[in-house]
């Protein structure tokens, strides 16, 4: 009986052009991709409403859009999000309370303000800061169908989701997002901060979307 140990078989593969043509689609798909994902993620589309919600941590980027925003007349409610700052845990000592003060002090009357901080620290922040308000103005009977939501370029469509799954269905959400102008969002993978911040809000956002469900209790 005659043993054989090894065999020959005929195998197809890529020729030199076919590699060339592969890696062409290749680098095309990733070059679309890195254009297309910042305006994907820091999106703009406001709705005709008259509360407007500023995420507290957005700094002065994001006062200046509150304020631009201010300017149009249309807003009687103005809140500020955002828990405990680092070392704290007093509600004068919030991200919220901190931009509500300066937003004040920016010009916004005192009477259109509303600080409402979230005292959760650590995981889902966006989530928890919006279940707070949705429950503060449940708590004060203030009926609400649409607001526009401020905050930082690339975290705005992962707001948007996050604010629609705290407010349901009966709530639009649009949203704004307040330009940072520490790296070009054209040229967003030429900086280390721009790279770190569109790439981890592009996980962050995929994991919002398809893995994010609040239990009961968190709704």
């Amino acid at each position: 009986m005659k043993i054989q140990i090894l065999t020959r078989k005929e195998r197809w593969g890529l020729s030199g052009f076919g590699w060339f043509f592969f890696l062409s689609i290749a680098f095309l798909a990733v070059y679309l991709a890195a254009v297309n994902v910042y305006p994907f993620l820091a999106v703009t589309e406001p709705v005709n409403a008259d509360v407007l919600v500023v995420e507290g941590w957005v700094y002065e980027f994001g006062i200046r859009a509150t304020l631009d925003e201010f300017k149009t007349g249309r807003y009687h409610y103005i809140f500020t999000t955002g828990g405990p700052r680092p070392g704290s845990d007093s509600d004068a000592e919030t991200a919220a309370s901190v931009m509500a003060d300066w937003l004040h002090y920016r010009g916004i009357p005192n009477e259109l303000l509303h600080a409402v901080p979230s005292h959760l620290v650590g995981r889902d922040r966006t989530y928890h800061s919006a279940v707070a308000l949705r429950n503060w103005l449940r708590e004060h009977n203030i009926p609400v169908r649409s607001m526009n939501v401020i905050t930082e370029m690339t975290h705005a469509r992962r707001t948007r989701l996050l604010y629609a799954k705290a407010f349901g269905s009966d709530v639009r959400v649009g949203i704004i997002a307040a330009r940072n102008h520490d790296y070009d969002p054209k040229r967003w993978w030429r900086s280390s901060d721009g790279f770190r911040e569109v790439i981890g809000e592009a996980v962050a956002y995929s994991y919002a979307r398809l893995f994010f469900y609040p239990t009961q209790t968190e709704s």
